[in-house]
Order: structure tokens, then C-alpha cells, then sequence
């Protein structure tokens, strides 16, 4: 799997031309043995350092290598991955708080997304009630 594919290097390039902005992580690389998850919102122009979230047992916000993470190799020639279905949706501060309040990344994002449905049902709007006579 390509780590870090041209449309999401170009959001972060993109990112980390405009600094002191508080940007949604664009990407999320994990480890799918054990420890480990990523959250990228900028790259650096060189294309090896990003800045983000990181999460090796405890969440902190920091600078990491592209180019460590492609190299790393797990058991049975497994290397770091993509989430494929991340979507960012909050800006990496309220990913930090919230990860530093669980304990991790991982939990942080089930205790995100578990809010926001809940939001979301509480602003439902009511059923039509001329659609329900008919």
C-alpha cells in the first residue's frame, strides 16, 4: 500500500503552507499489530516531515518521518497502513484533547464520533406530519 498517495500529499503540502491554522488531520497511519496511530494535518516542503498527533502509548502533538514509517517492518512483512476510511472531521486540537483525556488516539476517536451521532440525533428535525396523514 502506498503510505501517502498524491491527493493527500498535496492537502498536506497544502497545510503546511499555512501555519498557525488549526487544520483536520488529512490522513491516519496505524499499526495493525499493536501500538501506534498517526494523524497528519501538514507536510513539510522537504515531503519526509509531517506534523501531527501521534499516539506510540501516549497521544502528543509532534513532528514525525514519512520516510520511518514506510521503513518500518512487522512480523510476517506487515508494515505501518493507511486508514482508508478516516475522515479527519475535527481539528487536530480537539483530536489532542480528546486523546490525551482517554488515554489514546484509538479511544479518543470512538468517544468523538459517539458524540457527533448524538449531536446529530438531537437535531433532528421532526417527521412532516402532512407526509404521515397521507
Amino acid at each position: 500500500m502506498i503510505l501517502l498517495p498524491p491527493d493527500l500529499r498535496q492537502r498536506l503540502l497544502a497545510n503546511g503552507r499555512q501555519r498557525d491554522v488549526d487544520h483536520v488531520p488529512v490522513v491516519k497511519f496505524f499499526n495493525p499489530l499493536g501500538e501506534g496511530v498517526w494523524l497528519a494535518t501538514e507536510l513539510d516542503p522537504d515531503g519526509d516531515i509531517m506534523f501531527g498527533l501521534a499516539d506510540l502509548g501516549y497521544p502528543e502533538l509532534g513532528s514525525f518521518s514519512l520516510e520511518e514509517m514506510e521503513s518500518i517492518r512487522l512480523p510476517f512483512g506487515i508494515g505501518i497502513e493507511r486508514d482508508l476510511l478516516f475522515t479527519g472531521d475535527f481539528p487536530i486540537s480537539v483530536w489532542a484533547e480528546a486523546a490525551r483525556e482517554a488515554g489514546s488516539i484509538r479511544a479518543a476517536e470512538r468517544i468523538l464520533y459517539a458524540r457527533a451521532r448524538s449531536a446529530a440525533a438531537l437535531n433532528l428535525t421532526p417527521p412532516d406530519t402532512e407526509t404521515q396523514k397521507a
